[in-house]
């Protein structure tokens, strides 16, 4: 359970699993609106991300150090896997579409994103989704005896379930999902030496076997590999509740097995993915069991380390290993970096750090130590920082004037694909088809967004937009979900255009601040951040930036408050149904 809050997102996921299924089986796919009905676009340029976070800034890499952050930003549960020379990693994307991002490394310290594995509508239904569902813990695997990826996961949405999707190339695409018929969440394949083929996964204790609140099960099925199907009647349980169920452990979960001299080892999360995160070891002379823990758990966890710690890490957990390019085994995690409040405004990032397996069992290096920001490179790996088009690290910058012919794999919808809602402008930057939906709504917005990778951050993007009525807006949002976000855009009350910023916390919304603005006049939107203190300017013609609202909290934005698995998103918004109460205009 987390430090300071008895929120625990996955008994929340929990929880909510029923009250989503009928939900989502109530409502119908929201299609894009009609070209008749977007009579103005807004046209967005010129976008610009700078971080400058201090921990970055005061521990620069040279060409044989790498940041133990390899993807920062809303970038949870890495899963990661190895064909000869290539590495590819995979995260969860809830309801981000296109789903699951997949990155591709030569040497585990530079990585390039070569796409997602769910990028088309018959693979990834999420259209009427919470943010906090969709998509979990894909885990991704390479098995060499039919040389064919598998990435399995959870899909609560659209009906899947559990769901398997494989391919021989992952730079060429997926196959449609496979459900399969177990319940639970968090699977991961095992493929043995001999050819056989395993499915591991968290699931619930029997029917009234459930001991305490957190109680859960990691099970184990033989997987048929030509038919693609669990085989019915093989399920087994192999841990029950955790390392020591005495002690009532929550939340085992993100099982992974792997096979070393001869032995299997079975490494789960425990704690749940908040403040109590950890990393468990079990090992077996059978795939399916019996498991028995490590003399010494857990193998990976910041739970125990001072609140107060500088540059802290947390809630670290959730990992997966792989043998390196120098012969050393890494592990990839999770973990997040709160601002000076401890609140997480830029979600569970994908860490790694090496891991010794000397011994009997794998322990991550420095893993029970405040986190290292930076490690060494693999012997003869050098560090290209972000250079010849490899994901940055650190502190960056991004920009885009969305020229090119193919949009950044870093820009993302929610809900829907990008491509029903953007299209790029003949005279420059990328127009936005405004939906007859509100970014407040459950349904596909007209939205594109970009992840918040720091703490303290600047998004700025210029705007050429009209407005024709009250109910017509377009601009920047800061959004954890529907619930909890601030809109700042442009929009039209009688005759006049006004630029507003509105927050909204629990659904409750609030119009912080509006001014009139000349839409004749270039215009530039900004927000930026210095930890928990967020401020939202614009920029008419020459003028320099004027600040609207003065400093507001980042509270709204964080999982602290808002709850769940994401982190912040900035996104270049439109809509046709603008829901501000504009009679507080004056």
């Amino acid at each position: 359970m987390r430090r300071k809050s008895v929120f625990h997102p996955l008994k929340f996921y929990s929880s909510c699993l029923l009250v989503l299924s009928c939900f989502t089986q109530s409502c119908k796919s929201v299609e894009p609106q009609d070209t008749k009905e977007r009579t103005n676009e807004p046209i967005f340029s010129n976008f610009a991300y700078k971080g400058d976070d201090k921990v970055y800034r005061e521990n620069p890499v040279s060409s044989n150090k790498f940041y133990t952050s390899i993807l920062q930003g809303c970038y949870p549960d890495p899963a990661i896997t190895r064909k000869g020379d290539d590495y590819f990693l995979v995260n969860s994307s809830f309801t981000f579409f296109p789903g699951v991002p997949i990155f591709h490394s030569k040497d585990l310290v530079n990585w390039r994103q070569i796409g997602h594995v769910l990028d088309r509508p018959s693979q990834l239904k999420v259209e009427n989704t919470l943010m906090n569902f969709g998509v979990y813990a894909p885990a991704i695997k390479y098995n060499q005896y039919n040389d064919t990826f598998y990435m399995i996961t959870t899909q609560f949405s659209g009906g899947f379930g559990n769901i398997v999707v494989k391919t021989k190339d992952p730079f060429k695409g997926w196959s449609d999902p496979i459900k399969l018929q177990f319940d639970g969440i968090d699977p991961s394949m095992f493929f043995d030496d001999n050819g056989k083929a395993y499915v591991v996964h968290n699931d619930a204790p029997a029917k009234g076997a459930e001991l305490y609140n957190g109680h859960r099960v990691i099970k184990i099925w033989d997987y048929d590999l030509e038919n693609d199907r669990v085989v019915p009647g093989t399920d087994k349980i192999i841990v029950n509740g955790g390392v020591d169920i005495s002690k009532k452990p929550i939340w085992i979960e993100a099982p992974h097995i792997y096979k070393k001299n001869g032995r299997y080892y079975l490494m789960c999360a425990e704690g749940g993915t908040g403040g109590a995160h950890s990393e468990v070891i079990f090992s077996s002379d059978n795939p399916r069991g019996p498991y028995t823990p490590a003399p010494k758990n857990p193998i990976l966890t910041q739970r125990h380390l001072p609140a107060n710690r500088p540059d802290k890490v947390d809630w670290a957990g959730h990992a997966d290993l792989v043998e390196g390019p120098d012969g050393k085994y890494y592990g990839v995690f999770l973990g997040i970096r709160p601002n000076e409040k401890d609140r997480v405004n830029t979600g569970r990032e994908t860490f790694i750090l090496p891991v010794d397996w000397t011994g009997e069992f794998p322990v991550f290096e420095n893993g029970l130590e405040p986190m290292p920001a930076t490690i060494k490179t693999p012997a003869g790996v050098v560090n290209k920082k972000g250079d010849e088009g490899f994901f940055p690290s650190g502190n960056f910058e991004f920009k885009d004037n969305f020229d090119n012919e193919k949009l950044d794999y870093r820009w993302i919808g929610v809900r829907g694909p990008r491509e029903h809602f953007v299209h790029s402008d003949k005279k420059g930057g990328l127009r936005i088809k405004p939906f007859t939906v509100n970014i407040s709504e459950v349904k596909p917005t007209s939205t594109l967004f970009y992840r918040q990778q720091h703490n303290n951050f600047s998004a700025e993007v210029a705007i050429n937009y009209q407005p024709n009525s009250e109910k017509d807006l377009a601009g920047l949002v800061c959004m954890q979900n529907e619930k909890f976000n601030y809109v700042f855009g442009v929009t039209k009350k009688g005759k006049t255009n006004y630029i507003v910023l509105q927050r909204t916390q629990n659904g409750i919304k609030t119009i912080v601040a509006s001014e009139k603005v000349d839409i004749n006049k270039p215009l530039r939107l900004q927000v930026k951040a210095n930890g928990d203190n967020y401020e939202f300017a614009f920029k008419s013609g020459n003028a320099g930036y004027k600040m609207l609202g003065g400093i507001v909290s980042g509270d709204i934005l964080s999982t602290n408050v808002a709850q769940g698995f994401t982190g912040n998103l900035i996104g270049l918004y439109a809509t046709l149904n603008n829901n501000m109460d504009l009679s507080v205009i004056k």
